[in-house]
């Protein structure tokens, strides 16, 4: 028996995870047709890629090369875990950050 991996707002959920600009991209994706899916992988990515992005810069300024390290590691594991949800049709949030990212971006429709 096989499972429906044509789910609504799946393309939009994974193209949500392609970096920053995937992420905003899915948000105009996601604006006519709205999907649960869809709108709760986009606010899963979109909190990543913004909490990379603010620590990058701050670790830019800080200039230790080991921290680069740990954040490097802990965004690709959390990267992963959203990704491989959202290609196995699953509504699963990050660790430690996942409801947070749902509380904070509400203006994600």
């Amino acid at each position: 028996m096989e499972k429906n991996s044509n789910i609504p707002g799946k393309t939009t959920a994974i193209v949500a995870y392609l970096t920053i600009v995937g992420a905003l991209i899915a948000l105009s994706m996601n604006a006519e047709p709205q999907h649960k899916f869809a709108r709760f992988h986009t606010r899963q990515a979109f909190g990543l890629h913004l909490i990379f992005i603010a620590f990058a810069l701050l670790n830019a300024q800080w200039g230790n090369v080991y921290g680069f390290y740990g954040l490097y590691i802990f965004y690709i594991v959390l990267w992963f875990y959203g990704f491989i949800g959202a290609l196995a049709n699953k509504e699963q949030s990050v660790p430690v950050l996942g409801p947070y990212f749902q509380k904070w971006f509400t203006f994600i429709n």
